[in-house]
């Protein structure tokens, strides 16, 4: 089995920082894409930032400049920092990874953390 966890929610003021970090863990084979969402009350989910295996990163515009998706040297974690935090980056955040449990040709298999809450406050 695959487990996502998460860490790092919580609650600042608008301006302020805040880093998310997600860990894949179990068995795994290899992890290709993974990926930052949000979706906030009432509002459809939306891709916040991804990044694949080998480093090749995208955001969604309205927070270009201000949030960093980045891999650890493992590849099994994804960070999002996320700098100068408005009131609509409120949202439940969730981490999302395409994982390979077999080796090739095995099919890559989505798995989701169990998402963090990140208030911005005004």
């Amino acid at each position: 089995q695959v487990q996502l966890v998460e860490s790092g929610g919580g609650l600042v003021q608008a301006g302020e920082s805040l880093g998310l970090s997600c860990t894949a863990s179990g068995r795994i084979f290899n992890i290709g894409l993974m990926g930052w969402y949000r979706q906030a009350p009432g509002k459809q989910r939306e891709l916040v930032a991804k990044i694949t295996n080998t480093g090749n990163t995208d955001y969604l515009d309205s927070v270009k400049g201000r949030f960093t998706i980045s891999r650890g040297a493992t590849k099994n974690t994804a960070y999002l920092q996320m700098n100068s935090l408005k009131p609509e980056d409120t949202a439940v955040y969730s981490c999302n990874a395409e994982v390979a449990v077999l080796a090739p040709p095995s099919r890559y298999l989505t798995f989701w953390g169990q998402g963090s809450q990140v208030t911005v406050s005004s």
